[in-house]
């Protein structure tokens, strides 16, 4: 280490070459790093989707989910496995531990499925990946402007011109930008051939339903013939019979009837008609198509979007002047927001942290040398961000931020050092070689300890592990910099000033020119710098007078107090004991919650009409929750989606026609209160519609589960609902719960059609031809695509009009057309109108009914146990189970993960220091400072109103390597100071005084750094300012606690003897 140092100060130019090597590799590396919002998190599920058309749900869950459940429940790594079984389609999801590698894992699900038997006429399973990186990036809403009259079109035509805009257009010119992966299209009215047929016509012809779409299909086609030859000519042959409008189509003959041809004009009508839709798209309540918009999965979330930005301008100047393009949401605007904020926080940090230093240095060449400290660990830092593949995010920034006030702390110490060596008479270079020597191994030791509660991070279970996993890369990076900086850096710009090395030689040769010009122009930057000198002089007056004033009126009391304190040992410690007893009884008051909800300025709405709700009620639901919102002030826009829509995230679970999302954006700078109070005006409106669930979400960045969930496990489906319904009265009875939902509903509306066997087999007609024949004429048979403008459009062939239909058309479908006397389907079969379940959910293998609700007001920990208390008293049937599931279960897994990292972050401090001191008893005596530190993060958390949660639990994490630091600095020169012959009273005594002031400056740089975080201004705060409260609490009430403290429990437990010395060890201080 002494080498190192030596070399540092002999070879200057080596050192600022390495150095600005440095510098300049991290910037080229920070212009390459990936911007997002949060790091790269990939979630442990795979969901396993099959279908088998027409199966009501108890027959989805029999023949294709049980198997399903049973194949890949045995898979390596699966945590649990969750299914729901709806009508005609299963989902099993399969939720892997955290840290699976889930391309092995969708690998090992695949070759399960392989080797499953299903019915034949189910689907092949299907594997959906669930990633927050598939949410769109951008999402736009093309419609009509509010001043364009309806007269010119009929809405049906206005909405398909908006949907072949949207498709034909726009989406390709999106997805061709760099970056971009796809462009899905929703809403407006999807083009469609549609061929209605005549039932009594076609009995009367002999002709089946089936028999025209395939004449459909045989006429519609184009085929090569080969090629011929003829002389020197060489001949393409090709047959052209595509129909080229619909009017041909219609002219397409379709059978011949006793030698006369039969048109299709004859039997059915042809019209260019639109698809059945899947969703209802809105903004601001008028009809709209919507263009979500995925980036690659490596692609710069800010940069596709600016590009996108860009591309769009050229879109909107070429749209039809009665239709406009509006922006719904843009993710890099919230990214670009909370990285600026985030990067101010930092710079404003780093700043503080040089005026802390300029007042109790109150030399302006020392604060510059330490300062540097702060930009060239942090661009290094980018360097290895790099190399290690750490994105730019909210959380890797943070820990930049976090980082900045510690990075100064080594140099600090250093340099104090350094200074105090040379007010002792000493030479440049001498102070700077022997002041670095003497605190080396303190300082590295002080940074090991701060680096090593950073590793059990690696422990922590859940999506808190993934999330602080690049705060924790970078605080290392940054800390394993501001070291090397300490050791190098510091002490080489410390010696400058000591004249030429080559002042000794003899010949001495006047300047040259050019040297005189270096010269001139160095002197002209001295003069700048001199300027610069007093202007920062004027401008640090005043901070720097209130600090000395303050480390003044400290250093004058601190060794009367260390003095009484050394004298009355028991009283201290007895104090020290009751502080800390009474401030952990305050931690039942403050409340729990996984992780805080981030507030961007925009909410949705969930809802959810009964089964069997067309999709026209559910945008009829939303419309009104929609003019609820239209009178808020605070309201900037509202945008709806009613049905499942065409989106890539869209949740395979909660999807169908009586469900629906609205989304509301508000006016920038609209904060909290603003979203609670425009939350409040909706529910009330909303709880005037009857039948209609509603949940109020902010967009989900960190985890799945809504804040509160009561399962409910049990086989019988009816006492699932009776035990649902009571838990949802009594939960409903409590203020505390908002939003409360249940899967067990109403019964799906079916029209059951229970066909009669003899009947069927007398009139000479086999069930499962029926059953066909129903399908063909309800759903509809695809005969065709019709190719228009280099689009291809369907054609499809039925007879029932299921949009304006009725039961009686369904029983009068004539079910053997090609026969003398036609039947009717009520002739062979019962049609009633039933209900059957709408969903059956299972939770490892069982049965459940899931019961979802947010919070009114408190804290999730404290709803979860009066969750827990409405369970115990709503009386159970046998079989059936309930527990309190959802976010509260998340949140107690990570809170243990966090205990056991925390245990673990101990333990490594302990044994770094136990290698730096040589003894199992010192660092029993720095640990008490993290009982101390636990004091005052508490206090915090209890002043600012803020809830335990995992962020605030990383912030004592880190406490336990920040606060050892200060007193191995304390310690360390007892050690030193016992080492020359001073006895033990006299050496805590001197120690105190001489680390008094890098103690208080190290703590204040940390402190004051942090403190623009822990304000929590801007997009993203409430992630990063609990952490940031924690820290800043227990720094500042341990540093006090840890100056009195610590050196009673030294002068107590050491009983090391320490062989007396006259002489002065090479390195060490001079008394």
């Amino acid at each position: 280490m002494r080498r190192l140092i030596e070399i540092a100060t002999e070879r200057r130019v080596t050192i600022v070459m390495f150095m600005v090597a440095i510098v300049l590799f991290g910037l080229v590396s920070l212009s390459r790093l990936k911007l997002n919002l949060l790091p790269d998190i990939s979630y442990p599920t795979i969901t396993v989707r099959a279908e088998l058309t027409g199966a009501a749900p108890i027959e989805v869950e029999n023949l294709l989910t049980k198997p399903i459940e049973e194949a890949v429940g045995v898979i390596r790594n699966v945590r649990l496995v969750r299914s729901v079984s709806r009508s005609g389609q299963s989902d099993v999801t399969l939720e892997f531990l955290w840290g699976t590698d889930m391309d092995i894992a969708g690998v090992d699900v695949r070759e399960k499925l392989d080797i499953l038997s299903l019915p034949l006429e189910a689907s092949r399973p299907l594997l959906l990946r669930f990633d927050p990186a598939s949410e769109p990036i951008m999402r736009l809403g093309l419609l009509y402007k509010e001043e364009a009259g309806s007269a010119q079109a009929s809405p049906e035509a206005r909405l398909k011109a908006l949907r072949r805009l949207a498709e034909d257009r726009i989406k390709n010119d999106l997805e061709a930008e760099e970056g971009t992966a796809a462009v899905k299209v929703s809403g407006g009215l999807e083009d469609e051939i549609e061929i209605r047929v005549d039932q009594q016509r076609l009995s009367q012809l002999g002709i089946s339903i089936d028999e025209v779409a395939a004449r459909i299909r045989a006429e519609n086609v184009n085929l090569s013939g080969g090629r011929l030859e003829e002389g020197t000519q060489r001949f393409l042959v090709r047959t052209l019979n595509e129909f080229q409008s619909v009017g041909e189509m219609r002219d397409a003959i379709v059978a011949y009837v006793a030698e006369r041809p039969v048109y299709l004009r004859d039997i059915a009508t042809v019209e260019r008609g639109y698809k059945d839709r899947e969703a209802i798209t809105r903004v601001r309540g008028r009809e709209s198509v919507e263009l979500a918009i995925y980036k690659e999965g490596d692609a710069n979330t800010v940069q596709v979007a600016n590009r996108l930005q860009r591309r769009l301008e050229s879109v909107r100047s070429s749209l039809p002047e009665d239709m406009e393009l509006i922006e719904i949401y843009d993710q890099s605007r919230f990214i670009s927001s909370a990285v600026n904020d985030v990067r101010s926080a930092a710079i404003l940090g780093g700043i503080i942290a040089i005026i802390v230093l300029y007042g109790f240095l109150s030399d302006s060449r020392a604060t510059t040398i330490t300062g540097i400290a702060i930009p060239v660990s942090v661009i290094g830092t980018f360097l290895l961000m790099y190399l290690n593949d750490v994105s730019l995010n909210i959380m890797s920034l943070g820990g930049i931020a976090l980082a900045v006030g510690m990075l100064v702390d080594n140099s600090i110490v250093v340099l104090e050092n350094i200074v105090r060596k040379r007010e002792q008479g000493e030479g440049v270079v001498e102070s700077a070689q022997k002041g670095t020597s003497e605190v080396a191994s303190a300082v590295v030791a002080a940074t090991l300890t701060t680096i090593a509660v950073f590793f059990p991070m690696v422990f922590i279970t859940g999506v808190a592990g993934q999330l602080f996993r690049d705060q924790a890369l970078t605080v290392t990076f940054a800390l394993t910099f501001s070291l090397i900086v300490a050791l190098t850096l510091i002490p080489m710009l410390a010696s400058l000033g000591v004249g030429s090395r080559y002042a000794g030689e003899d010949k001495v040769e006047p300047a040259g020119w050019f040297t005189r010009s270096v010269a001139f122009v160095v002197r002209m930057f001295g003069f700048v710098f001199v300027g610069l000198r007093w202007f920062f002089w004027a401008l640090l007056w005043v901070p720097s007078w209130i600090l000395q004033r303050l480390y003044r009126a400290v250093a004058g009391v601190y060794p009367a107090l260390l003095r009484w304190s050394l004298n009355h040992r028991a009283a201290v410690l007895v104090s020290a004991t009751l502080i800390f007893a009474g401030t952990m009884s305050l931690l039942p008051r403050l409340g729990t919650e996984l992780i805080p909800q981030l507030s961007q300025g925009e909410f949705n709405v969930d809802l959810r009409l009964p089964p069997g709700a067309p999709l026209v009620e559910t945008d009829r639901a939303i419309q009104a929750a929609q003019r609820a919102a239209d009178g808020i002030d605070a309201v900037a826009l509202d945008f709806s989606v009613a049905g499942t829509g065409n989106r890539l995230d869209a949740n395979p679970v909660d999807a169908g026609d009586n469900t629906g999302t609205l989304s509301i954006a508000l006016q920038p700078g609209a904060g909290r209160g603003a979203e609670n109070a425009t939350m409040d005006a909706m529910r009330a409106e909303l709880a005037r519609l009857p039948g209609v669930q509603y949940e109020f979400s902010r967009p989900a960045l960190m985890t799945f589960a809504s804040p509160l969930q009561i399962e409910i496990s049990g086989y019988d489906l009816d006492g699932l609902g009776r035990v649902s319904r009571a838990v949802v009265d009594a939960m409903s009875a409590s203020d505390r719960f908002a939003d409360i939902k249940t899967t067990v509903e109403r019964g799906n509306p079916e029209i059951q059609i229970e066909f009669d066997q003899e009947r069927a087999a007398k009139l000479g007609l086999a069930v499962r031809d029926i059953a066909n024949r129903v399908v063909a004429n309800v759903r509809g048979e695809l005969a065709t695509r019709y190719t228009w403008r280099d689009k291809k459009i369907d054609v499809l062939v039925r007879s029932v009009d299921t949009r304006q239909s009725s039961i009686e058309d369904i029983r009068r479908l004539i079910v053997n057309p090609a026969s003398d006397r036609p039947v009717t389907l009520d002739a062979v079969a019962d049609i009633v109108v039933s209900q059957g379940p709408a969903e059956i959910r299972r939770v490892a293998q069982e049965r459940v009914a899931i019961i979802t609700a947010n919070l009114a007001f408190g804290d999730l920990g404290a709803a979860a146990l009066e969750a827990g208390a409405i369970i115990n008293q709503t009386p159970l049937p046998e079989g059936i189970t309930a527990m309190v599931s959802g976010q509260s279960e998340e949140m107690q897994e990570s809170f243990q993960s966090m205990q056991f990292a925390l245990a673990l972050a101990v333990f490594l401090v302990y044994l770094v220091m136990a290698a730096q001191f040589e003894s199992l008893i010192h660092p029993f005596v720095i640990l008490f400072t993290i009982p101390l530190a636990l004091v005052g993060a508490v206090l915090a958390l209890f002043l600012t109103g803020t809830t335990i949660n995992i962020v605030a639990l990383i912030g004592v994490i880190m406490l336990a390597g920040i606060v050892v630091n200060n007193a191995i600095v304390l310690v360390d020169l007892i050690n030193q100071l016992r080492a020359q012959g001073h006895d033990r009273f006299d050496a805590i005594m001197e120690a105190g005084a001489a680390r008094l002031r890098p103690i208080l400056m190290t703590s204040l740089t940390t402190a004051l750094g942090l403190l623009p975080m822990a304000i929590g201004f801007g997009e993203g705060a409430e992630v990063r300012a609990p952490m940031a409260i924690t820290v800043i609490g227990g720094l500042l009430v341990s540093t006090f606690l840890t100056l009195v403290v610590i050196p009673v429990v030294y002068s107590i437990m050491d009983r090391k003897r320490w062989a007396a010395s006259d002489t002065v060890p090479a390195g060490q201080p001079a008394r």
